[in-house]
């Protein structure tokens, strides 16, 4: 039986016909490379429109020619889409300094990234094992090659690795460092579960990922990538502990713990003996000037909230930079009220909450998915938190992890429960 079989609300399918089987049959064979190709160029985001939406505008149709199936349980992510888009829209039209075109196109972007969400979550919950198996192969490929080039390019290790930075700290193929360090997060979360559950050969590779990984947070300098980093690996220790290990994984996994910590801490004391390393993180481990006072990130904050109150259909993408605080408050859940209204707002807070509610749900159901889900949820858990000092309403890797949660959970509802056995690790 194929996972899809596990899945029985599956409400389109290709109409009969050996012809049209064949077609799509080998349709289906191209989406999961386009898929594959999709997700890969996640980490290529030095031009806009970026590879990313470009590949999506093929990945599309292609799957509506090979018939991929489209499930109830992912219908919440679509009614969130279609009832934001109204809201968006009229928000676009209350702006004053921005152009109109300049607005719609922000607003065009974040409907699109939801449909992302919908497709990925529709795409795993057809053939869970496989196709998350696609996704993160892809990912953790181009994460560890982002690490690899921002870290050799902050080392000046790498000719003309000048590109990949950005005020002394690694971006990569990114146009920010505060993006960079998050986008890394989510596949070392499933290195550092294969580490603490698999063993011999996948613990070791695993480990040289995950430590590759780290040592591209780090330099990317983010303080909230940095915190995001050590709070997610938390989550995943704590919850593969208490849910999937048996008692004798349980001593193991306190021990790899521990030795993972002391390998985590060497990394960082190799890395801050570096003169430039050290000087570097001294200055961003310190409070920065535009986090204080009325025009500091906190009091921009407290304006954005105030301008939204004042105004329920909002006033628009960009506007904000044009009116008494020229830098944006970087607190989505502030600007969505603003940008997009009440309505908007309403919508993206919706689409938080549902997420979160579904994941941990599913969480407490044992199912063999359930593996998949602890490193999505730990990931998005901190960005949810993440969101309320940085902007990340526009991070392609958001709504990603968003959609694959909706899917991974879709599949968890229909799966059969499991007895309290050794974990095996799907992906």
């Amino acid at each position: 039986m194929t996972d899809a079989g596990r899945i029985d609300d599956r409400v389109m399918a290709g109409p009969p016909g050996l012809g049209l089987a064949v077609v799509r049959d080998r349709a289906m064979r191209l989406l999961d490379f386009m898929v594959g190709l999709w997700i890969f160029s996640g980490g290529m985001v030095f031009v806009e429109p970026a590879p990313y939406e470009l590949v999506f505008m093929a990945v599309l149709p292609l799957a509506f020619v090979a018939g991929m199936g489209i499930y109830r349980s992912t219908y919440g992510l679509l009614a969130i889409m279609i009832a934001f888009i109204p809201f968006a829209l009229i928000a676009c039209f209350q702006v004053k300094f921005t152009a109109i075109s300049d607005a719609l196109i922000f607003s065009v972007v974040t409907v699109f990234l939801m449909l992302t969400s919908y497709f990925i979550a529709n795409y795993v919950a057809e053939a869970t094992e496989r196709r998350m198996r696609l996704v993160m192969n892809a990912y953790t490929a181009v994460a560890v090659l982002s690490a690899v080039v921002g870290t050799l390019a902050y080392l000046r290790l790498m000719p003309g690795g000048d590109v990949f930075v950005i005020y002394g700290r690694a971006r990569a193929a990114f146009n920010d460092p505060n993006v960079f360090g998050p986008f890394l997060i989510l596949p070392a979360m499933f290195a550092l579960q294969r580490i603490l559950l698999g063993r011999g050969r996948v613990q070791i590779i695993a480990g040289l990922i995950y430590m590759a990984l780290f040592v591209g947070v780090f330099v990317s300098f983010s303080r909230a990538a940095w915190g995001h980093f050590a709070l997610s690996s938390g989550i995943v220790l704590a919850l593969c502990f208490w849910l999937e290990s048996q008692a004798r994984d349980k001593v193991r996994i306190m021990i790899m713990s521990l030795l993972g910590a002391g390998m985590l801490m060497a990394a960082i004391a190799g890395l801050l003996s570096i003169p430039a390393v050290a000087n570097l993180f001294e200055v961003r481990a310190a409070s920065q000037n535009y986090d204080t006072g009325d025009t500091g990130r906190f009091g921009r904050q407290g304006y954005a909230f105030e301008l939204a109150l004042d105004n329920p259909l909002g006033i628009g993408p960009h506007e904000f930079r044009n009116l008494r605080v020229i830098e944006e408050p970087h607190n989505v859940y502030v600007s969505v009220l603003h940008v997009y209204g009440w309505g908007g707002g309403a919508m993206y807070y919706l689409l938080v909450i549902l997420t979160l509610w579904r994941g941990t749900k599913a969480l407490f159901k044992p199912t063999r998915y359930r593996l998949i889900m602890i490193p999505l949820m730990a990931t998005f858990t901190m960005l949810v938190g993440e969101s309320a000092i940085i902007d990340t309403d526009h991070w392609r890797h958001y709504f990603l992890i968003v959609g694959l949660i909706w899917g991974i959970a879709s599949a968890i509802n229909m799966a059969p429960r499991v007895p309290n056995s050794a974990p095996k690790l799907l992906i």
